[in-house]
């Protein structure tokens, strides 16, 4: 990702160590520099991170948004793309997920 880039945050559990289904989006921001750094979690576990300017937005379940995501191949594996992690998706798709995720903001 570059500074200007977008990214929605999908969250398929609760929590991390949870097993809970969340299944929604739950972040909306936009990376701001090119700085990358690590971030210790604990545990042994130390993700690279990224600056992002974050958006108020409301979470979203991906479930309705499913029939209309195109990187979503097939509709009864649709959790599949996720387990690859970070991956870029069409401007459309993220149109439509921000779109939700901010008439929800709004609306409330």
């Amino acid at each position: 990702m570059n500074s200007g880039d977008w990214i929605i945050y999908y969250s398929s559990k609760v929590s991390f160590n949870a097993s809970t289904p969340h299944q929604k989006f739950t972040a909306l921001g936009k990376v701001i520099d090119d700085d990358v750094f690590q971030f210790d979690m604990g545990n042994d576990f130390i993700p690279f991170r990224r600056n992002i300017d974050f958006i108020r937005c409301t979470e979203t379940s991906i479930h309705p948004l499913i029939p209309y995501l195109t990187f979503i191949k097939n509709e009864k594996r649709w959790g599949y793309p996720f387990r690859f992690g970070h991956f870029e998706i069409s401007e459309k798709d993220f149109n439509l997920i921000a779109e939700k995720m901010w008439k929800l903001k709004v609306l409330i």
